[in-house]
């Protein structure tokens, strides 16, 4: 299990997550080194469930360049298609009844928040915010109540707050920024 929390501030997007890692069917709960929040090109990407989702995208998505198109249209043609060729690729996408699932991660592009639900939904909510995995409630209420705290404090002070309340959130978190360049 996991919490991944994205944040947009002034044309910044920041996207941070935990490390934990449970077994089905028992309470373990362990920190991995493989990290839930990285970098393809110019987005920033935060997954949860499966550390195979992580793998996937961080190891075989290819993302071509933007063209002239909006990038909500970029982002649906573009790298969603492509995480859906490559789940089907290597067995991870499920496919019952003609309805298709993935994977659930946050995407961070171009300042904005993006997230990419079970059915390959591409949507940004209203608020400047949002929280995947265990402890998504617990997350949403602490940044709404920590809006006056900067981005990247903001996400850490709200991790901590997700690990105390949930077993299944765990330490050392990371927190990326887009654009890099702008990270101190």
């Amino acid at each position: 299990m996991t919490c991944i929390i994205g944040v947009v501030e002034k044309g910044q997007t920041y996207i941070g997550g935990d490390s934990a890692l449970s077994t089905s069917g028992t309470w373990e709960v362990r920190a991995i080194k493989l990290p839930k929040v990285f970098r393809i090109g110019k987005f920033i990407i935060g997954f949860t469930g499966s550390p195979r989702l992580g793998q996937l995208l961080r190891y075989y998505l290819e993302i071509h360049p933007q063209g002239d198109e909006t990038d909500e249209a970029y982002i649906v043609q573009t790298v969603i298609e492509a995480a859906r060729k490559i789940f089907k690729e290597h067995g991870f996408a499920k496919v019952e009844d003609n309805v298709e699932e993935g994977g659930n991660f946050l995407l961070g592009y171009k300042g904005r928040l993006w997230w990419v639900d079970y059915a390959f939904s591409l949507c940004e909510l209203t608020d400047s915010f949002d929280a995947l995995g265990c402890g998504r409630e617990y997350a949403l209420g602490a940044m709404r109540a920590l809006e006056n705290l900067p981005p990247r404090e903001r996400i850490l002070k709200a991790l901590e707050i997700v690990e105390h309340f949930s077993g299944a959130v765990k330490r050392p978190f990371l927190v990326l920024v887009d654009p890099e360049e702008s990270e101190a």
